[in-house]
């Protein structure tokens, strides 16, 4: 009996800190950039029935840069990494433009991660981390998701990365 009580005082009392994506993004010091609209003719997000499919976007820096050069070649891992993981802050902040409460995301479906990089570079999967990791930072369990990491001769802009995904939403 003691060892259900404490079960249950323990999912209870663990509950209680359950994190919005919203204060998950404050507690890692992350302000959400404004989104422009796309310069091509194609649209930031397409929803079909409970899914959200968001366009392909880069590492766009503060100052209206992208993160540029190849993986492997120009830029380390961990910078491609780093990229991936701005990349994923404009993602979330496309979210954010969209659905107006990052709490109906229900769960981050598929990415695709597309580095540029040099025909010999093979650690496509540590680049992209940077995406998937802040994604479950961000959402925790909601955050998991199916993945592709594919390399490519090259990317508009020069971008070192250009990450789409699907998301479920409430």
């Amino acid at each position: 009996m003691k060892v259900y009580l404490v079960t249950i005082f323990t999912i209870i009392h663990l509950s209680s800190y359950a994190q919005t994506p919203e204060a998950n993004l404050l507690k890692n010091g992350i302000l959400l950039p404004a989104i422009a609209n796309p310069i091509a003719n194609y649209v930031n997000a397409v929803r079909v029935g409970n899914l959200l499919y968001l366009s392909g976007k880069g590492p766009l820096q503060i100052d209206g840069k992208y993160i540029t050069g190849k993986i492997g070649k120009e830029l380390t891992i961990e910078q491609g990494y780093e990229a991936a993981k701005l990349t994923a802050i404009i993602q979330i902040a496309v979210l954010k433009h969209e659905l107006g409460n990052l709490g109906r995301v229900k769960q981050i479906v598929k990415v695709l991660g597309m580095v540029n990089s040099d025909s010999s570079f093979t650690y496509h999967p540590k680049v992209i981390n940077g995406f998937s990791d802040l994604m479950v930072a961000i959402f925790g369990e909601k955050g998991k998701h199916a993945r592709s990491a594919v390399g490519m001769a090259s990317l508009p802009f020069n971008m070192a990365v250009e990450i789409e995904m699907i998301v479920e939403i409430e």
